[in-house]
């Protein structure tokens, strides 16, 4: 799910003050401590080959997160693609690739424990 800035609704505008609001954003319900988390990715970056190995050979954690600069493209195991860009609020289910378009920043919000296994798994593949 992708939510450009001007689509999420404006619950309060009143001078200095503009608080958005989307709600139904994804579901954290069973999964325990969230990590905050601060991605800085060159254009060119592809999580394929480095997912292999995990489940289905996906990410298997959700993530919650905005775009701060840049172009990124998930693909889900259906194969369907989506891209956020800069100023978008992005949700990825579990089950899914990363493709970077253009450099970017990136602040995700994901469970903690799931995401310690699939960042692990990447720093074992990445080692040389």
């Amino acid at each position: 799910m992708r939510v450009a800035k001007d689509d999420v609704d404006v619950r309060l505008q009143v001078p200095g003050v503009t608080l958005r609001q989307r709600m139904d954003f994804g579901d954290a319900s069973g999964y325990g401590k969230i990590s905050g988390e601060y991605f800085t990715l060159a254009a060119g970056v592809d999580t394929t080959p480095l997912f292999q190995g995990l489940k289905g050979n996906h990410c298997h954690c959700p993530h919650w997160g905005f775009v701060l600069r840049g172009q990124i493209t998930t693909t889900d195991a259906a194969g369907t693609e989506e891209t956020v860009s800069a100023n978008d609020l992005f949700y990825w289910p579990p089950g899914h690739n990363v493709r970077v378009d253009a450099d970017a920043e990136i602040i995700m919000f994901s469970p903690q424990h799931e995401h310690s296994h699939v960042i692990d798994h990447l720093i074992e593949k990445t080692k040389g």
